[in-house]
């Protein structure tokens, strides 16, 4: 009698390893899938691994290119920050792990797909709405949510113990027990020392950025391109570097940035399934990338239209967050989003120094902003007495409402 295929996303890590030997001794074959969406990691290292441990095949997917052409910048151009500060690092990277998760399930005609995220978090979300979505047929093991697998290790000390025990080699440890989750757009920090609101990171949790009071002495000036609301070009201003591949141009920026301690956030933010977490996030292209685009639309999109799509950004990034990119309401805002960006075309010029995104100038061929009209030295067609109704048109309704407080004795 064959065994029950399951797909296991793979990491490598200390969950997923530990959680691979469970299914297997649950009486699983285990398929592992690796996503590489931009982690430093040894992917064949991280095959083997699964092979000693009993994976019966391992699929390493390069998501690479994808991620950052139809997830971050889309993000970008919806200028989408989670709560006004998140970029949406690991929330981004989900869906597209998720998408290739059940095309390699589908491929292996395996019943059964299974993920390391925990009960608390918002991972686990993602990544089972995303297979629902896709698939409403699929099963799901999420053994953070079983009630077996949770007797056995109630916590990361109980999962390092049974690694060293098994002879599982992994990164955490006891003394740095902090979970980490890079990708292209940026590293996550959570868990451990870090779950105290109120104590600062120690300086060793930063494994990309250099700290800005150890950042260069001096400025790095660059220029980027956008077409249609997406960076096409980025030109280093001081050694004349150029790159225009998508891929090529976000890699670029991320060793800018990084170089430069740009991108450092620690907050404290609201996870979907109602509980308040501690993150440290290091996400350096991604800031500069998202101050660039976000001026050259200050130049070149309408007034009325950026109110609406402002809302529509935070409705973005509340499902983006909480797990619906695959979702009606997120198609209809990707359209919508797309739709503002038709004009949103020209280069937005900044410098970059000690963790800060400077802009120190901007073209568009489609920029609305007049210098003549704009200017307080120069007429430029408009009638300055024409304010005058302007403004008693629109003080109408502030005059009833006062009237109408010292009529009732409530002024």
């Amino acid at each position: 009698m064959s065994k029950p295929k399951v797909v296991l996303a793979y990491s490598g890590g200390l969950d997923t390893s530990i959680i691979l030997k469970w299914l297997i001794d649950e009486g699983y074959e285990v398929i592992c899938y690796c996503a590489d969406v931009g982690q430093k990691e040894d992917f064949e290292a991280v095959k083997q691994k699964a092979l000693k441990c009993g994976a019966t095949k391992v699929y390493v997917e390069d998501l690479k290119k994808e991620f950052v052409t139809d997830y971050i910048f889309m993000a970008i151009k919806a200028n989408a920050l989670y709560e006004g500060r998140y970029l949406l690092g690991t929330s981004l990277a989900r869906p597209i792990i998720a998408k290739r998760h059940m095309e390699i399930a589908h491929k292996e005609h395996a019943e059964y797909v299974a993920h390391g995220a925990t009960g608390k978090g918002n991972d686990q979300v993602r990544f089972e709405l995303t297979f629902y979505a896709i698939d409403p047929k699929i099963k799901v093991i999420s053994p953070w949510k079983n009630e077996k697998f949770l007797s056995q290790f109630k916590g990361r000390p109980d999962m390092i113990a049974y690694a060293e025990k098994n002879n599982i080699p992994i990164k955490a440890s006891i003394a740095k027990p902090y979970s980490t989750d890079p990708n292209l757009l940026h590293i996550s920090y959570e868990s451990g020392i870090l779950e105290d609101p109120a104590a600062a990171p120690p300086e060793d949790v930063f494994e990309w950025t250099v700290s800005p009071q150890k950042a260069p002495d001096k400025t790095t000036t660059i220029e980027i391109h956008f077409k249609d609301g997406i960076p096409v070009k980025v030109v280093n201003l001081d050694d004349k570097t150029t790159k225009t591949h998508p891929l090529e141009l976000f890699n670029y920026l991320n060793e800018l940035g990084a170089a430069n301690g740009v991108g450092r956030i620690d907050i404290v933010e609201n996870r979907f399934v109602g509980i308040k977490s501690r993150g440290i996030y290091e996400t350096p292209g991604g800031t500069i990338l998202r101050a660039a685009h976000l001026d050259l639309e200050g130049v070149a999109m309408d007034r009325e239209v950026m109110r609406l799509r402002d809302t529509l950004a935070i409705r973005f990034a509340d499902l983006c967050y909480n797990g619906f990119w695959f979702s009606p309401e997120m198609d209809f805002i990707h359209a919508a989003i797309d739709k503002s960006q038709e004009l949103i075309d020209g280069w937005v010029k900044l410098q970059l120094y000690k963790g800060n995104v400077t802009i120190i100038g901007r073209y568009s061929p489609s920029s609305l902003y007049n210098q003549d009209l704009a200017s307080m030295d120069v007429e430029g067609g408009f009638n300055q007495m024409d304010s005058a109704g302007f403004i008693k048109i629109n003080a109408i309704r502030l005059m009833a409402d006062t009237a109408i407080k010292k009529k009732m004795g409530k002024a």
